[in-house]
């Protein structure tokens, strides 16, 4: 029975796409839904952006084994990121009528600056992507006893069809109503949670003394890890495509920045509730398996009626989904409006939908290869992605918008030097986070670039 239902849930996406793909007849409806998203829509689906692998199950993996302090980039970085996003960078990238980051690139410092973007964006959502892909590989791996690799194949095809079918128009829909049933879901659990494990005294005497620490130690160590946690997406995820794309198919300028604001509301509030079911769970029932990741699904296996059960599965499969298109479809557009249109730019609309459509199916094959062949910690796979777009693309992102000196040579610096210290720096294993050196990187490049090639221009020939 909970099969039938799961197996109705995954269908019924394929059915929103289907009905979706009738109201795209240009590239601009398939990647931005016509700018048509009204304001419950347009937060619902940005609310959606990051609400599923590693809200679900890999923060709440990590907050019982560190509390707080281990789950700082996720979700408090994340409802930090869409408040930014609302704050500083909706209105001026609304108002340029634009379909990808790299098209603002190319307009505020030039076409070498778009194609170099675009080059960085790509690889940045494979991580991200394939942490989806795990995450949604083990949760139909818990309920079948399927192996997950199968399981990851599976669910790959489907949110690729419907993704093909009706790009974020099917998206927008089915978020809006997976953001209701997993908000039931998660909050029937843990209310029934909560009158078990005997109201917050009983947890607080239950846990290690720290555990609630919103602040680091007092060493300059602890100090940059958690600045780095805040930063990783906080700031790392806000150059990216897919955050951009939902943000930008609001009707309007103002509902674009509302639906920010909204959806950052909504993430602080709502991803409480995974971990404090996670942690619910562990105190409970201390026989459930050891990999944390798998705490909440297990936990409501073994303990949930067939309704809650299916409440929650369907929901959680459906959300985790919902994120994994707009993941897929964001470096898709990316490709095909920044890197094929840049070498063929006689592309007309249908033959850019062609490719994007293309790339859709390129891009699910790669992330499936990724699922499959390395390591499975989602929360690790999300921080990477994160980590590789801050320090490349966020500095540039907000001295050309914020900073008028800055010019082509320092994008070009700050993308390249950033991304090159970051990977030295995990190469050498260094003893301080990698990223803020990267970022360090980043902005002495976008600033020592840009002042240098000014004063180039200006000594006589």
């Amino acid at each position: 029975m909970l099969l039938l239902f799961i197996a109705i849930y995954l269908l019924s996406n394929v059915a929103v796409g289907a009905w979706a793909a009738r109201r795209v007849s240009t590239s601009q409806d398939f990647v931005l839904a016509g700018r048509r998203l009204p304001l419950v829509l347009a937060a619902s689906v940005t609310f959606a952006t990051w609400f599923g692998s590693e809200t679900i199950m890999g923060a709440p993996a990590m907050f019982v084994e560190g509390g707080i302090p281990a789950v700082i980039e996720e979700p408090f970085g994340s409802a930090l990121c869409l408040f930014l996003v609302g704050a500083f960078f909706a209105r001026p990238l609304y108002r340029l009528n634009i379909t990808t980051f790299c098209d603002y690139f190319k307009i505020r410092f030039g076409r070498s600056a778009e194609l170099l973007s675009a080059v960085m964006i790509i690889p940045s959502y494979f991580s991200w992507i394939a942490a989806q892909l795990v995450a949604i590989g083990i949760v139909l791996s818990v309920v079948t006893d399927v192996p997950r690799e199968y399981c990851i194949l599976f669910s790959a095809t489907i949110v690729m069809a419907y993704t093909l079918l009706g790009g974020m128009w099917s998206i927008s829909v089915t978020d809006f109503f997976h953001n209701l049933i997993i908000i039931i879901a998660l909050a029937v659990l843990a209310v029934l949670l909560w009158n078990q494990v005997g109201g917050w005294e009983t947890i607080q005497r239950r846990t290690p003394e720290g555990f609630f620490r919103f602040l680091p130690k007092p060493t300059l160590k602890d100090w940059i890890e958690y600045v780095a946690a805040w930063f990783t997406i906080g700031l790392g995820s806000i150059p990216q495509q897919d955050i951009f794309q939902r943000v930008m198919a609001a009707k309007t300028e103002n509902t674009s920045v509302r639906a920010s604001y909204l959806a950052s509301g909504m993430y602080l509030t709502i991803a409480m509730l995974p971990l404090f079911i996670a942690l619910s769970a562990k105190l409970l029932h201390p026989d459930l398996p050891k990999d944390n990741q798998l705490i909440i699904p297990n936990m409501v296996m073994r303990h949930g009626s067939l309704p809650l059960q299916v409440l929650f599965f369907g929901a959680v499969t459906s959300a985790i989904l919902s994120v994994s298109s707009g993941a897929i479809l964001a470096p898709a557009t990316v490709f095909g409006e920044n890197i094929v249109k840049f070498f063929r730019p006689e592309l007309t609309d249908r033959e850019l939908l062609r490719t994007i459509r293309w790339a859709v199916v390129l891009i699910t094959i790669i992330c499936v290869w990724m699922s499959t062949a390395r390591d499975t910690n989602i929360f690790d796979l999300v921080g990477e992605s994160s980590a590789f777009s801050l320090v490349s693309l966020f500095v540039p992102l907000t001295a050309g918008i914020y900073w008028k000196r800055s010019n082509l040579a320092g994008c070009l610096w700050s993308m390249g030097i950033g991304l090159v210290v970051w990977l030295v720096c995990l190469w050498l294993d260094t003893d301080y986070s990698p990223m803020m050196w990267g970022l360090l990187a980043s902005t002495v490049g976008m600033v020592g670039g840009s002042l240098f090639s000014r004063v180039k221009q200006l000594e006589p020939a």
